[in-house]
């Protein structure tokens, strides 16, 4: 089991929030089944999801691919509203383990900390009663994650994740990344290749499909500020023969994050699995890292509360 990476089905379903709305491109079943069933094989167990990927859509997809397995680690999420609605996780988890075909789930997430202290309450019987193994607070700032922790402590039971934006061009997370590993507490990356802005294959001249939200979040002119980062990233991936895309996701491991990386093609399974032998020193690190600064690049989704 690899559990360096937690591996990613945003890119996966159709519908809203789904693949061609968000990466402007959809995915046939059973190539996605054949991605699915190469991950596994190179030991990738840890699988996230969330209900409003595609509004459903990516839960069922992945519900049906691990359908006979008990080996899989199954991470998803709940969409809170922005008033605090009583019943609403409770429905929400119901839901989404009907889609997934499971009774339970490995580690389930607040997927955003509107009315954090409310949901995170109705999540405790869940907790209590075996349902959810785990529990996650999702784009989070560190107050959040001392007042879950506090909540949670209340009650003998443990904050077990945070998931947030981090990546080469979003890395202000480290106090935070700090914080979660000296208390015990998980760390996820999503967005490490920024929707593939940071995968080598799209530029100011090649950009993403125009009517997408990928392009809309990194339209060609901040292309043109990444230009001497991806030659970077180009330049050490050679040096290392690895795939360049996967530059951004060793880095993430090696400043303490486990990245959520997004697989649609049995190639991309390869591709990590290869990357993973790999282990960047400390020298590239802060070279990335002084190449991610020169962009003056601040990533942010407009989800994000901050």
């Amino acid at each position: 089991m690899n559990e360096k990476v937690m591996i990613g089905t945003w890119a996966w379903g159709p519908g809203q929030n789904g693949s061609k709305m968000v990466f402007g491109q959809s995915y046939d079943e059973q190539v996605l089944k054949e991605a699915f069933d190469r991950s596994v094989s190179f030991g990738f167990l840890d699988w996230d999801t969330a209900a409003v990927y595609g509004m459903g859509s990516c839960e069922r997809l992945l519900g049906g691919f691990m359908k006979g397995r008990d080996d899989i680690y199954l991470s998803t999420k709940f969409m809170p509203g922005g008033r605090y609605k009583a019943g609403a996780l409770t429905e929400s988890f119901n839901q989404s383990m009907e889609r997934l075909g499971r009774t339970y789930a490995d580690l389930f997430w607040i997927h955003r900390p509107s009315n954090l202290i409310p949901n995170l309450k109705e999540a405790i019987p869940l907790i209590k009663e075996g349902k959810i193994k785990s529990i996650g607070i999702s784009n989070v700032s560190l107050d959040h994650i001392k007042q879950a922790e506090e909540l949670l402590a209340t009650e003998g039971l443990k904050l077990g994740a945070v998931q947030n934006h981090f990546s080469l061009i979003r890395g202000d997370q480290q106090p935070i990344i700090d914080y979660c590993n000296k208390n015990g507490i998980r760390y996820y990356a999503y967005m490490v290749l920024e929707q593939g802005a940071l995968a080598g294959r799209y530029s100011a001249k090649n950009h993403f499909p125009t009517f997408s939200f990928r392009n809309f979040m990194f339209p060609k002119r901040k292309f043109k500020k990444i230009e001497g980062l991806l030659e970077e990233m180009k330049k050490m991936a050679e040096e290392l023969n690895i795939d360049r895309s996967q530059i951004p996701i060793l880095w993430a491991i090696g400043k303490g994050a486990i990245p959520i990386v997004g697989i649609t093609k049995a190639s991309y399974a390869d591709k990590l699995a290869e990357a993973l032998k790999v282990e960047l020193t400390k020298e590239q690190i802060d070279k990335l890292t002084e190449e991610a600064v020169k962009t003056g690049l601040r990533q942010q989704g407009v989800w994000e509360p901050q």
